[in-house]
């Protein structure tokens, strides 16, 4: 018993530093906005484009097409600009543009088009805001304590995946979608409120006489010249490419499937989130332990096998279950990925290879539109979501077996 608490208050041990605790409540308020407004964007796109999976792709894909190139440029400054700065800009632009698309939607003038530009705006504010938050914590925390304290971050976010989708679904029921788009609005405003406080991030990680495109190209070949670096981010874009594209279709098959209303789509979206909350404190109890690639390959191909069961499962005593399971898995994957990444770079690179792993994310919702698009015009969004967690495992397998050193990672 005596080692179980001591094992317990090694996990959380972080929360003693001023700084990550400022930094926790940061990104637990900007998480909980971001998804809040997941749910509340994809049920806006539902209304205006006639429950279209392949308007909800398209609207997923303008967050993320800058989030994949403009997080390069995000990921030069937060090694030439302190991170800090970068983080508060970033939360102040999203509190911005959420609270002008609510005010569109209030007045009945919002378009599809209004949504896809908002979506740009806030993939670019995530691509400046991403890089910074998680090089920083390489700035509070010592080496030690990096994996655990980035589960912990990690925690935060997957916290808000339970009950950010559940809130929002069930205020747009009472306040309608832009009252929610106000109230994010105002917790992005919250999470820049959390940010000032922290001491850390007020200085340049490094200074640089290069420009700006000379710094990204110095990043990509650190990243191309450093063996586990390069596997690690390839690994990283094979879940995101095959594994995600639930989360972006999900309101599309939930219709289909289970013909819910936002309230149930939250619980879908809950659930999953309880999930990925399990898998970040699971690896924040780890601590260092040996194999970690080899955890990563085998997450994967859970997650491949969890999202094929559940794409044809009507039943929610098994689909809740299963919707848990893609989530941890997917956690625990995510959090040893960006944990190795930070482990692997050197203080004055890693906001350039973060910026890279964030291309990741950005893919994230770029990967739903082949799958939206089939879903659209052929197979119907439970067969697409089948076939994507069928390629996963078979993605995932291939790369172990094509990059066999990937497993002896630690």
């Amino acid at each position: 018993m005596i080692h179980s608490l001591a094992a317990r208050i090694r996990t959380f041990d972080s929360f003693r530093v001023h700084d990550f605790r400022w930094l926790w409540a940061s990104a637990l308020t900007s998480f909980m906005a971001m998804n809040m407004e997941w749910i509340t964007r994809g049920w806006l796109v539902l209304r205006v484009a006639d429950d279209s999976p392949f308007a909800l792709a398209l609207v997923m894909a303008s967050f993320a097409l800058p989030m994949t190139f403009v997080s390069l440029i995000g990921g030069a400054l937060a090694d030439r600009v302190p991170r800090k700065r970068l983080i508060v800009f970033a939360q102040g632009g999203n509190a911005t543009i959420i609270l002008v698309i609510g005010i569109l939607d209030m007045t009945n003038a919002i378009t599809f088009w209004h949504i896809l530009v908002s979506g740009t705006i806030n993939g670019s504010m995530m691509a400046f805001n991403m890089p910074s938050r998680q090089a920083i914590v390489s700035e509070i925390v010592p080496e030690a304590k990096l994996m655990s304290s980035i589960a912990l971050v990690n925690s935060a976010m997957n916290m808000t995946r339970i009950i950010g989708p559940a809130i929002a679904g069930v205020l747009i029921i009472f306040i309608g979608t832009h009252g929610v788009l106000f109230l994010i609005a105002t917790i992005y405003a919250l999470a820049v409120l959390c940010t000032l406080p922290i001491d850390a991030g007020r200085k340049p990680s490094s200074t640089s006489n290069k420009s700006l495109t000379g710094d990204i190209g110095a990043g990509l070949k650190y990243a191309a010249q450093t063996p586990p670096l390069l596997g690690l981010i390839i690994m990283a874009f094979i879940p995101v490419l095959f594994g995600m594209s639930y989360f972006t279709l999900m309101p599309a098959w939930a219709r289909e499937t289970l013909n819910v209303q936002s309230n149930n789509l939250g619980i879908l979206y809950m659930a999953g989130g309880i999930g990925a909350l399990i898998g970040s404190l699971v690896v924040a109890s780890l601590g260092d332990f040996k194999r970690r690639g080899m955890v990563q390959l085998v997450s994967s191909v859970v997650w491949g096998i969890g999202l094929a069961a559940f794409s044809h499962t009507s039943n929610y005593m098994i689909l809740l279950p299963l919707l848990v399971l893609v989530g941890l898995v997917g956690s625990m994957f995510m959090s040893l990925n960006m944990t190795l990444m930070q482990l692997y770079s050197s203080n004055e690179m890693r906001g350039r290879v973060m910026s890279i792993a964030m291309m990741t994310f950005g893919a994230m919702p770029l990967s739903a539109i082949p799958f939206g698009a089939i879903a659209d015009l052929w197979i119907g969004t439970a067969d697409a979501l089948l076939l994507s967690g069928g390629l996963l495992v078979l993605f995932t397998i291939a790369f172990g077996l094509l990059y066999p050193s990937f497993k002896r990672i630690e």
